[in-house]
C-alpha cells in the first residue's frame, strides 16, 4: 500500500502542527471551511462529507469537514483528533447532526463502545490519509496492535433518526456496536 502520509515525516509533522493541544489553529480553520464547503457539494466522493451539528456553547450550525469509514456495511465517523469540538458538539446534541454531501441529511450518531472501535479504526486509516499523523497506530497492524488506540479515538456509527431510537430503546434490547 502507497503511504501519501508517513506518521513520521515532514508532511505529517506539518499537519499536526496546524492542531497544537488538539485544537486546530488558524490555518486549519481554514482549510476547514474550505474542505467543508467542497465536501458538502457531493463532487469529490461518497467518504467525504460535511458533518453540521449544533454549537453546544452557542446553539450554532457548526459545519466540519470529515472523512467517513466503511466497515462491514455501515458507515462511521472517526474523530482522528480525539475529543475534540465537534465530538463534544455531537455528544450535547444527543447525536443529533446532518450530514451534507450534495443535500443535507438528518443523522443520528451513536457512539460506538471502546471495544468495538479498533477494526472502524484500522479502516478509516486505511482509507482517509490524512489521519494517519494523528492516530498513532499503523494501517496495517493487526487490529489487537489498534486497539491499544481506541480508547483516545471517539467513533461514531451514522445511523438513520428513527433507527437510532429503535436502536437505543430498552424494550428492543437492541443495542448498535
Amino acid at each position: 500500500m502507497v503511504r501519501l502520509y508517513r506518521r513520521d515525516g515532514r508532511a505529517a509533522a506539518r499537519l499536526r502542527s496546524m492542531y497544537p493541544n488538539g485544537r486546530a489553529d488558524r490555518r486549519a480553520k481554514a482549510y476547514a471551511r474550505v474542505w467543508a464547503a467542497v465536501f458538502g457539494t457531493g463532487f469529490i466522493g461518497r467518504r467525504w462529507i460535511a458533518l453540521e451539528v449544533v454549537g453546544r456553547r452557542t446553539g450554532t450550525l457548526r459545519r466540519v469537514p470529515l472523512g467517513m469509514a466503511r466497515h462491514e456495511g455501515r458507515w462511521y465517523l472517526v474523530s482522528m483528533l480525539g475529543e475534540c469540538a465537534w465530538v463534544r458538539n455531537v455528544r450535547a446534541a444527543d447525536g443529533r447532526a446532518a450530514i451534507k454531501r450534495g443535500r443535507r441529511r438528518p443523522v443520528r450518531l451513536v457512539e460506538v463502545r471502546v471495544e468495538s472501535r479498533a477494526p472502524i479504526i484500522k479502516a478509516y486509516l486505511q482509507k482517509v490519509p490524512g489521519a494517519r499523523p494523528h492516530i498513532r497506530a499503523d494501517p496495517d497492524a493487526p487490529v489487537e496492535d489498534i486497539a491499544a488506540s481506541a480508547p483516545r479515538v471517539p467513533v461514531f456509527a451514522i445511523t438513520r433518526p428513527q433507527a437510532a431510537r429503535l436502536a437505543e430503546s430498552p424494550a428492543t434490547g437492541r443495542t448498535v456496536r
